[in-house]
């Protein structure tokens, strides 16, 4: 049987996962085309992480599992939507859209950068640690699953800011079809199932919280950068799963 080349790419681009190459040739939209499969893959990396939860809990207390859960995450990611959190948040001190663009494109960290890494990081950590042990796994994969498809509705609600010739990653602009989005929501939905059969008023708290954070995000990108670009799309799967994680823990604590 043969992966869909949408998937492998999906695969390579969220995670550090070895892929065959594909066979089917390079689609210059290939972006577009691989977001139905970007939840999927999300609810792998957070499979992952429930993993090493459920082991880690067994030996340390669940603050040292949790940090531990997240840590898996970032690993299989390459830490690629962390870094753009933390370009986005760095941009904050530019004063016009082509100063915090070119502060986006520096390597360098910035203090914005550094402190709302460490806030995420420890809001995550917080978060799971407080949720019941037979909860947490659930809720990782919901939330992993949920937060990857946040960039599918970005790119088709604002344009891309910035010189597209620039671009960190290479592909062309192209809406997302409403079937690919309806197959993306079909497997976030199954994705939190789990947790929706532990309680569905987490599942819906999850996902308003971070509804309301990726929302607020890119509503201050559209007026300070006029757009969005890739580290914005990593800034706002970041925030929609600390909210969402947030959210599960306010519903179950």
């Amino acid at each position: 049987m043969r992966i869909p080349a949408d998937l492998i790419n999906s695969v390579r681009f969220l995670t550090i996962v070895p892929m065959p190459d594909s066979v089917d040739p390079f689609a210059p939209d290939w972006m577009s085309r691989a977001m139905k499969y970007f939840p999927l893959v999300g609810a792998g990396i957070g499979l992952v992480s429930a993993i090493v939860l459920l082991i880690a809990n067994e030996f340390w207390s669940p603050v040292i599992a949790a940090l531990l859960a997240v840590i898996a995450s970032v690993a299989i990611t390459g830490a690629f939507h962390e870094d753009g959190l933390a370009d986005t948040a760095d941009s904050l001190g530019g004063y016009t859209i082509e100063k915090r663009l070119a502060i986006m494109k520096d390597s360098r960290i910035g203090t914005y950068g550094a402190v709302a890494l460490g806030l995420g990081v420890a809001l995550r950590v917080a978060a799971i640690a407080d949720l019941p042990m037979w909860a947490g796994p659930a809720a990782l994969i919901a939330a992993h699953a949920a937060a990857r498809v946040t960039g599918m509705f970005v790119i088709n609600r604002m344009n891309h800011a910035g010189d597209t010739a620039t671009m960190k990653v290479s592909y062309v602009e192209s809406k997302v079809r409403s079937g690919e989005q309806t197959f993306a929501l079909v497997v976030v939905l199954l994705a939190a199932l789990p947790l929706a059969l532990i309680s569905l008023t987490a599942v819906l708290t999850g996902l308003i919280c971070g509804t309301v954070l990726a929302v607020m995000v890119t509503r201050w990108t559209r007026r300070a950068l006029g757009g969005y670009t890739g580290d914005v799309l990593g800034a706002t799967e970041q925030l929609f799963e600390i909210g969402f994680l947030l959210g599960v823990a306010a519903a179950l604590s």
